[in-house]
């Protein structure tokens, strides 16, 4: 039991292992047969080694950044988690009832969930009175509360700061985001109601009021609306992390630091099924944060960490077969748990035929709760670390990223390069721009 075994076998080296590979094809051409060429734009060998990993610049510099757990507040890693891998667990709420969503929120928070999305459907009927009974009886220090709706961002966040007041409720505890995307908007639908130049002055305003509460967030990156047009991870990343770079020049030129206006942005991104590439997209996307992080040097870098909510992709779901998209959907949070997203929402297997029902909801849930609970995979932090494989798709996906990022600043930024018709060629189903709102 003392002996070290593996001393008796000579080392191979990766010269030998790829003689030995071409004897084995008898003459077949090795890149041919075995390198996967994939549509991101990189090859990928079919075995990595301990020696890849000494030409990963990211391996010394930014694996800090991919770990979580308890914050870190000095040295490079600091405004980073180091201990576990936990992350919360999200379940939408579609609310237009006030009082039978508040009655839902109380009852699925009793069954593992501790992250709420409330999707206000009539963006009218938003009122403090509204609100507070909406989150009637909702702990901020057990649960995070996030809104979205079509509008009314100031609103919401003015009522959580009464509702604050008159409950007295500590304002750091609330924890949560209210969705604000103008640029995700225009995007998506290729108008808005006011012009673009109106629509950061009104996102700057309400980051400004919403610093009465640190630890809410109100200006979304939409990653994830990319990742269901099918884009890829290497755009969605690069048009994501290029969204929130126009956001932070556009919120520093009105007299918003870049960390307050950093630690004020989450980012949403989709997981599909890749498995490994989902899990490396996320590591790679903390790294060019930090490089962003970097170029604006600020003293206040802590603010600049990244948080990421994941989403379960709803274009590649069966309709016609929808129980297995409960196989589809467990990889998928598989995927963005180890890839170190800060909160996952799984989407119930029966979404894209319609309402999901009470069973399909709590499927949906236990999915997280299973691999939170029994398999385990919040107790190490960043699990996939090391892996040679993984490490080296990390650093393809993020130099890929970069690259593509660096071409849209040339243009001018995010706001350039898809007024030139350059994002919808990029990314298919996109319509066109209204040039009125640019």
């Amino acid at each position: 039991m003392q002996k070290r075994l593996f001393e008796q076998f000579p080392p191979v080296t990766t010269k030998e292992w790829l003689e030995r590979i071409s004897a084995d094809l008898k003459g077949a051409d090795f890149y041919e047969k075995l390198v996967w060429k994939t549509g991101e734009g990189f090859d990928v060998m079919p075995f990595y080694r301990t020696d890849d990993l000494q030409n990963l610049k990211h391996i010394d510099g930014f694996l800090p950044l991919l770990l979580r757990g308890d914050i870190i507040t000095t040295g490079h890693d600091r405004g980073v988690h180091s201990s576990s891998n936990n992350w919360l667990v999200r379940q939408n709420i579609k609310v237009s009832d006030y009082t039978a969503a508040n009655k839902k929120a109380l009852n699925i928070l009793m069954k593992g969930v501790d992250s709420l999305g409330f999707i206000l459907e009539d963006p009218g009927s938003v009122n403090e009175n509204n609100l507070a009974l909406l989150i009637d009886g909702v702990d901020p220090d057990g649960s995070e509360i996030n809104f979205f709706t079509n509008g009314k961002a100031r609103e919401i966040i003015s009522s959580l700061i009464n509702i604050c007041g008159k409950r007295g409720i500590d304002r750091t505890s609330l924890r949560g985001a209210v969705e604000a995307d103008p640029l995700g908007r225009l995007m998506m639908t290729g108008t808005l109601c006011i012009p673009v130049e109106a629509g950061f002055d009104y996102l700057a305003s309400l980051t400004k009021e919403c610093a009465l509460l640190p630890d809410y967030r109100n200006i979304i990156i939409n990653g994830s609306n990319f990742a269901n047009l099918g884009s890829g991870v290497v755009k969605e990343l690069a048009f994501s992390i290029s969204m929130a770079a126009e956001y932070l020049t556009q919120l520093t030129d009105r007299g918003i630091s870049a960390g307050d206006a950093a630690s004020k942005m989450r980012f949403s991104f989709g997981t599909g099924s890749d498995y490994f590439m989902e899990i490396a997209k996320l590591r790679a996307a903390r790294i060019l944060w930090e490089l962003i992080a970097e170029a604006y040097n600020t003293p206040d870098n802590i603010k600049f960490r990244m948080e990421i909510h994941s989403v379960t992709k709803i274009w590649n779901d069966s309709v016609a077969d929808p129980y297995i998209n409960m196989l589809r959907t467990q990889t998928e949070a598989m995927s963005a748990i180890l890839g170190g997203t800060d909160s996952l929402t799984v989407n119930p297997f029966d979404i894209t035929g319609g309402s999901p029902d009470e069973f399909s909801e709590r499927i949906a849930r236990n999915q997280q709760l299973i691999l939170k609970e029994e398999a385990w995979f919040d107790k190490v932090a960043d699990p996939s670390a090391g892996s040679y494989y993984i490490e080296t798709l990390t650093t393809l996906i993020a130099e890929n990223s970069w690259k593509l990022f660096t071409d849209i600043e040339k243009m001018g930024g995010f706001i350039s390069a898809l007024n030139s018709g350059f994002v919808r060629e990029k990314v298919a189903g996109l319509p066109t721009i209204v040039k009125e709102n640019l």
